[in-house]
């Protein structure tokens, strides 16, 4: 089983480097800024408790529960383990990441990581925001779901919930 464990831990950090480092070299590239905003949250506010909330959620899921069952720490649970189901999941991740990457290129220069409430920046309908409201959430929705299912443990679904929470809280209340 370690062999999916550690497929799910290389998918998060190819989605940690494309959906992260990599989207924001593409938007300094095209604007000259980052499009990072998580330091305009104030500590305590709604928009600060989604980001710490959801990030510490996909710490879990792509860091902590691969690592806690390659060591034996947290062991796999019984109905979720089976190697197709294992292996659909990292398929489930591995289509997620691609479909965050390129929802993330459909907003073009509008894109930012994180809410500054003082820019505003221009309204996307276009390519997959026609069909979903917020495609970035929905598909790191399913590339956190097929992680935690590649190593479905304890740690990993307490940090599936954990994301799921934080986005419901950004998308929610901030």
């Amino acid at each position: 089983m370690s062999g999916h464990t550690i497929l799910g831990l290389a998918l998060f950090v190819v989605w940690a480097l494309l959906a992260g480092v990599g989207r924001m070299a593409v938007q300094r590239r095209r604007t000259g800024d980052s499009g990072f905003r998580f330091a305009a949250a104030a500590r305590g506010t709604r928009q600060w408790w989604a980001n710490r909330i959801s990030g510490a959620g996909s710490l879990l899921v792509g860091v902590a529960a691969p690592v806690a069952d390659l060591l034996g720490l947290d062991p796999v649970v019984s109905p979720l383990s089976s190697p197709a189901l294992r292996t659909a999941a990292a398929v489930v991740a591995a289509s997620g990441i691609f479909c965050t990457y390129a929802a993330q290129l459909a907003m073009g220069t509008a894109w930012r990581i994180g809410v500054d409430p003082t820019e505003r920046t221009e309204l996307v309908t276009s390519g997959p925001f026609a069909f979903v409201r917020n495609p970035i959430f929905t598909t790191a929705l399913i590339t956190f779901t097929g992680l935690a299912l590649a190593s479905p443990n304890l740690v990993a679904l307490a940090g599936l919930v954990l994301v799921y929470a934080g986005i419901q809280m950004q998308v929610r209340a901030v």
